[in-house]
């Protein structure tokens, strides 16, 4: 339905209807099951779709949203079967194990070879550093220029053994850690992070955490972009490198944005900080996930092991008691930031650096284990020979 079709009411009112308090309102927009926009007349608040009210108070289910790839309504169909990655009763999987369980222990070498079902001896064991992998700019940029000279010099994928792949692999995640932080002694990876950082020894667990709870998720724009390229037969850092093109966008980086600007702004005054954004946005970024109702386990586990100071720990107080909900896991890696006071971009490195080993699982799973990528694309332009 579009929104100029649609009546909208007030929060007062929705909340009369409903019945509910004011946190029940505010989780209900952030899952979906309510829509929500500014107020016209006073952009600081926000109006109901009351449609969306009525259903909730009947029983009826609100309809579905479109099926969305990236944040964007899929325009064509894709169907992808995969085996590295799963959600199911609110628990993320990789290959079967347990990602929450995983990280209490693995590195990110670990979560690596369980990703890419490498199987045959340690693929990172024989790796030495690179004299010229200097590059310059800020982070991103250096990230995008190592993965291109990799291309470049890779090559293709088909027909070759899967250990060979795996090896290829291990360096490309060796490599990306150097193009962002520098070269250093091959020491795990977390720790290489952890020394550029100046992140006392200690205290390198939390990124070794945080980077294997990044290694994979649900199916996305970057995920697709990576079998659709691997599935070209295409060197794994090709297709590794079309999904860390598709990370940067957007529906990637703004979400990681928008929590660790809300993690700077509120982190003086929490309570009435995150009250007045949900009454002037309907929602609190870092707040809910739709696909954990219970709450973000990979979230809750990065948060247990944190140790975060106390205006820290009472931000993430005040926003579930603001929203009724819990953490999200971009909420949780611009927490770490803050706690470290890591480079600006330090949560997107993180979160780059361990999706890559995920995306690369991807690559190899396609390579190697995956049927076709069946899509059909509708053409809805003008009439052919129109004019």
């Amino acid at each position: 339905m579009e929104t100029a079709q649609r009546h909208w009411i007030g929060r007062n009112e929705a909340l009369d209807r409903l019945g509910v308090k004011t946190q029940t309102l505010y989780a209900y927009v952030s899952r979906g099951r309510i829509t929500a926009r500014p107020d016209p007349e006073n952009p600081r608040r926000s109006l109901y779709a009351a449609d969306d009210v009525a259903r909730l108070c009947d029983g009826s289910p609100v309809p579905a949203a479109p099926a969305v790839i990236g944040g964007s309504p899929v325009r064509g169909e894709a169907t992808v079967q995969s085996s590295v990655t799963a959600i199911m009763g609110g628990r993320l999987f990789y290959r079967g194990r347990d990602a929450v369980q995983l990280a209490e222990h693995a590195t990110l070498e670990d979560a690596a070879r369980v990703l890419w079902n490498a199987r045959d001896g340690n693929p990172f064991a024989t790796l030495k550093p690179r004299i010229d992998v200097a590059y310059a700019g800020p982070s991103r940029s250096r990230l995008l220029q190592f993965i291109a000279r990799r291309v470049d010099e890779d090559p293709p994928a088909a027909g070759r053994a899967q250990r060979d792949l795996t090896i290829e692999c291990a360096g490309v995640l060796s490599e990306m850690v150097d193009a962002i932080v520098g070269m250093g002694p091959r020491l795990h990876l977390h720790q290489r992070l952890a020394r550029a950082w100046k992140i006392p020894e200690l205290d390198s667990g939390i990124l070794r955490r945080a980077l294997v709870l990044s290694a994979d998720h649900e199916l996305n724009g970057a995920v697709l972009a990576t079998r659709a390229v691997a599935g070209t037969g295409a060197s794994p850092a090709a297709a590794a490198m079309a999904g860390l093109a598709a990370l940067t966008g957007p529906d990637v980086s703004r979400q990681l944005a928008a929590a660790s600007a809300l993690v700077l702004d509120a982190r003086r005054d929490p309570e009435d900080t995150m009250r007045r954004r949900m009454d002037q946005d309907g929602r609190l970024p870092g707040f809910g996930h739709e696909l954990y109702p219970d709450g973000d386990p990979r979230a809750a586990a990065l948060l247990a092991a944190a140790d975060l100071p106390r205006d820290l720990a009472g931000l993430v107080e005040a926003g579930e008691r603001v929203t009724g909900l819990k953490p999200s896991f971009d909420l949780a890696l611009a927490l770490i930031v803050r706690r470290f006071n890591l480079p600006r971009d330090g949560a997107f490195d993180l979160f780059a650096i361990g999706r890559s080993a995920g995306l690369l699982a991807h690559a190899m799973d396609q390579l190697l284990e995956g049927a076709p990528i069946r899509a059909r694309l509708r053409y809805v332009g003008v009439e052919p020979g129109a004019h």
